[in-house]
């Protein structure tokens, strides 16, 4: 298991994993009062974390499910990265996309971090589109594959 090193400046537990297989924590709004997110409005939010993440990762920002079905909360960037190299705070840009305001408490759950490897790759530019090699689907884009 890799370490990520955090810092928490915020009055907050750490984020921790709900259950033994969980993929993501949940972040919680570091907040003074509670912020009122209106219909269609986005706002970034803090967490109170700092983090240092293993180099060959990135932390993946995600929605909370049940913000989003019950309140129509939901992280704008989905899912937001942030890289390995980066030392300021998570933040949490949420919009809300339903036609009620809704009140961020301080400590609220706003979304899921998820620690994901990654890989970087060297380009090998091509002269034309018949150096890449043919597939099944070929150039079928959106909705190509049918519906069922």
């Amino acid at each position: 298991m890799a370490t990520l090193k955090i810092y928490n400046k915020s009055k907050n537990a750490l984020p921790a994993y709900a259950s033994e297989y969980s993929a993501g924590m949940d972040l919680r709004a570091d907040l003074a009062a509670p912020v009122l997110l209106n219909p269609m409005e986005r706002k970034l939010i803090p967490t109170g974390l700092f983090i240092e993440l293993p180099q060959d990762c990135e932390a993946q920002i995600r929605p909370r499910s049940g913000l989003a079905l019950k309140h129509g909360v939901t992280v704008l960037n989905s899912p937001g990265t942030i890289d390995a190299d980066y030392r300021g705070e998570v933040q949490v840009l949420l919009v809300n996309l339903s036609q009620e305001p809704f009140e961020i408490i301080p400590g609220e759950r706003i979304a899921q971090m998820v620690i994901a490897k990654y890989q970087q790759v060297a380009l090998q530019e091509v002269a034309s589109l018949d150096e890449l090699s043919s597939t099944g689907r070929g150039t079928g884009g959106f909705g190509h594959s049918g519906r069922n």
